[in-house]
């Protein structure tokens, strides 16, 4: 794909740009994404600049910022919301045949007790063996259920996830061409929420055994790992990587783009803004290291 093709596809009047360098690239990612395919990111904040991995050719970014970057080794495309118009660029390609997943017959394994008033897509699932499907559960296109699963009444897997930015007069959202893969032995109760996520080489991911009480929310893009546990009510939002034996409790709140280390411990209610180490635990609004939570509490008695 080249850049300078795609934004006059767009067809926007308003929208100049500059292109130098220009390379192509197979697929849209964020700074973060490490990814073995070209990608084209934007930045729209120099400190980000330090971040690009080494698969990235194409960045769309601003004349103020262009000076850091000119005399690298990557095409650049200047304008002046590098966000909105990578995004732009993203709900352009998600109406074409080459950006989507391809289509095939929905795949259900042996033994699976799926409940009649579930609905479970026509295409692009895949359920393993043994695996229970109570009622009113919704699976959406591009999700894979594992071996052993129980996905118990109310939750829905694979929806789209929030997403949208501001666009002159109104607000335009931006549309989920990834999945969702959840491996064996995993239990989701009743009335989670599993979003699909944003690119359509990307997945949320549940990995085996992890199990989720009532009203979990996991956003777009969420990587969580084995055995990890999580209470009832939680959100955790886009891009958080929760590490393998990890333990979140009632009610907490996990910031998007975070990563929970292995065998860490989110107390209940906190809400956590920044990386938690291994077999760390963590408490409060915003959550810091648990026993200097309690010093804080005793100090203030």
């Amino acid at each position: 794909m080249k850049i300078s093709e795609l934004l006059q596809e767009l067809d926007e009047k308003e929208l100049k740009f500059q292109i130098y360098n220009e390379k192509s690239f197979n697929c849209l990612a964020l700074v973060a994404s490490n990814l073995e395919e070209s990608t084209c990111i934007f930045i729209d904040d120099n400190k980000y600049i330090n971040s690009i991995k080494n698969n990235v050719t194409m960045i769309i970014t601003t004349e103020d910022l262009r000076g850091g970057l000119i005399n690298s080794q990557y095409g650049l495309c200047i304008v002046n919301e590098p966000r909105l118009t990578f995004f732009k660029i993203h709900n352009h390609l998600a109406d074409t045949k080459e950006y989507k997943r391809g289509k095939f017959k929905t795949k259900i394994g042996i033994n699976c007790n799926i409940s009649p008033l579930a609905y479970v897509a026509k295409n692009n699932v895949t359920i393993g063996n043994n695996t229970i499907i109570e009622e009113f559960v919704s699976i959406r296109e591009n999700t894979t259920i594992g071996n052993n699963c129980i996905i118990r009444m109310g939750t829905k897997i694979g929806g789209e996830g929030f997403e949208f930015k501001p666009l002159n007069d109104s607000i335009m959202a931006v549309k989920h061409m990834g999945g969702v893969k959840i491996a064996d032995n995993v239990e989701l109760q009743q009335n989670n929420c599993i979003d699909k996520a944003v690119y359509p080489w990307d997945n949320t991911i549940i990995e085996d055994y992890s199990k989720t009480d009532n009203f979990v929310h996991i956003a777009h893009g969420v990587k969580m790992g084995k055995r990890v546990r999580v209470a009832a009510s939680a959100m955790i939002a886009g891009r958080v990587i929760i590490r393998d034996d990890v333990w979140i409790g009632p009610a907490a709140v996990i910031i998007n783009g975070i990563e929970l280390g292995e065998k860490s411990n989110i107390s209940l209610g906190s809400v956590v803004t920044q990386n938690v180490e291994a077999n760390q635990k963590v408490t409060g609004n915003f959550a810091i290291d648990h026993r200097k939570f309690i010093e804080f509490i005793k100090h203030i008695r």
